[in-house]
């Protein structure tokens, strides 16, 4: 029987067979996928727009620069209620500068907050994730609170449930008129080396990228074989030659290689610089700021990204295009801006049951250096002892030497909660990274 007998309406549909009944229920899910996909790239270009017109907006609260450390404090009027604001203007500008924003303080559903905080902290994150999603509908109106928001991306990033994080992109990009924030999920990492902390060795590339970089990513990899994690800033680079493309992706694919635990700041802000510099059949500029390229998209798990640039290249050089392939241990950060040393204390990915030898490991960062910033970026969690621990600690260290400034940068959002609640913010800048 025809095809077109099926339209017929007189005659009876045959029955199919098993292999067109499985083609069936094969092109409808393949179908469904498409759907969905169609959908998240609907939702991203649409943020992609609205970043657009954020970027113009300069009175965004979220794009205002953090004051620097010792600035002179500003001149404003008394909040109604502020025992828990964060001062933002005592850190002196020689020692870090960024363009966070401290986390507002909690309005009126901080009740809910921080109860979801203490059972995240200890160990419920299923009965934190549904108060969140009930919270996350009670506050789904374009000026409401982001606080449960933003916790629940962090809890699906920590958790690694990616569809679900995605799902709340959608509704979040719906709801606000503004882009959700990146997948940047740091459990991967968490687990490379899960008891590690301590001072990060970093090379913080800056100016042009040339030959002069070599004697700074020859020191970190001699670090790379004292430490399980490196920190490579990209971020203030403003221009690239093609020796220099040349020595960081060698360097780039030693550490990979190697088998480091590496954090990237800053790495979309280059990926863009190097795009700006090539194009499709131009061959002027060597083939290294087309393989940086390659390399970075790779790093950051852009395959789609990776695939188009890596046709491009092939077209270029007329050579067969590298194959994608995921990267390992490799973690994504906001590009922030460094004066000085960015020495810092990295905390390692849980803390519970107390700080152990965590402990004499910051005592020793504190006799080295004046200032303290902890690095929480791999930080996931830590239960509320160790945190109640973690407070004595910090606030011995600023009693004995009076004047000390004390931070804590890229903090989830979960964790940020709890701090707060347990009055961390007396002694110490509290960072969230940026939503």
């Amino acid at each position: 029987m025809g095809l077109f007998s099926l339209f017929k309406k007189t005659d009876t549909p045959p029955p199919l067979t098993d292999d067109e009944q499985a083609r069936l229920a094969a092109n409808s899910e393949l179908e469904r996928q498409h759907q969905q996909a169609r959908q998240r790239e609907i939702a991203r270009a649409t943020a992609m727009k609205i970043d657009a017109i954020e970027s113009a907006m300069e009175a965004d609260i979220f794009n205002l620069p953090e004051p620097a450390w010792g600035s002179q404090r500003p001149v404003r009027p008394a909040p109604a209620a502020s025992a828990g604001d964060d001062d933002l203007g005592d850190f002196p500008t020689t020692l870090l500068l960024s363009d966070e924003l401290p986390l507002a303080a909690a309005d009126d559903n901080a009740p809910a907050v921080e109860e979801i905080a203490i059972l995240y902290a200890n160990g419920q994150a299923a009965v934190a994730q549904q108060m969140l999603l009930a919270a996350v509908a009670d506050n789904s109106r374009p000026n409401s609170d982001r606080s449960a928001w933003w916790m629940l991306f962090d809890l699906y990033q920590v958790s690694g449930q990616h569809d679900a994080f995605d799902n709340l992109s959608i509704d979040y990009a719906s709801t606000f008129e503004t882009s959700p924030p990146p997948w940047q999920a740091p459990a991967v990492l968490a687990a490379a080396s899960p008891g590690w902390a301590g001072l990060t060795p970093t090379a913080a590339l800056s100016g042009m990228l040339d030959r002069n970089i070599a004697p700074q990513l020859e020191r970190l990899r001699q670090q790379a074989d004292a430490s399980p994690v490196l920190r490579l800033e990209l971020g203030r680079v403003t221009a690239v030659d093609g020796d220099g493309c040349a020595l960081l992706l060698a360097a780039l694919r030693r550490l990979q290689a190697g088998q480091r635990e590496l954090i990237l700041v800053g790495a979309p802000a280059l990926t863009t610089l190097l795009r700006a510099g090539i194009a499709v059949g131009r061959r002027d500029g060597g083939e290294a700021p087309w393989l940086l390229l390659l390399e970075l998209l790779q790093l950051q798990n852009s395959e789609k990204e990776f695939e188009h640039a890596a046709m491009d290249y092939c077209v270029t050089f007329e050579v067969s295009p590298p194959s994608f392939v995921a990267p390992h241990k490799v973690a994504m950060a906001p590009a922030q801006h460094l004066n000085a040393s960015p020495d810092r204390f990295m905390l390692p990915p849980v803390i519970e049951h107390q700080l152990g030898a965590l402990l004499p490991a910051i005592r020793q960062y504190a006799e080295q250096y004046p200032a303290l910033v902890f690095d929480c970026s791999r930080l996931t969690r830590i239960d509320y002892p160790s945190a109640i621990q973690l407070h004595g600690v910090l606030q011995a260290l600023a009693d004995a030497a009076p004047g000390r400034k004390i931070a804590l940068r890229d903090v989830n959002h979960l964790v940020t909660a709890l701090l707060r609640l347990l009055g961390f913010a007396s002694l110490a800048r509290i960072y969230p990274h940026k939503y």
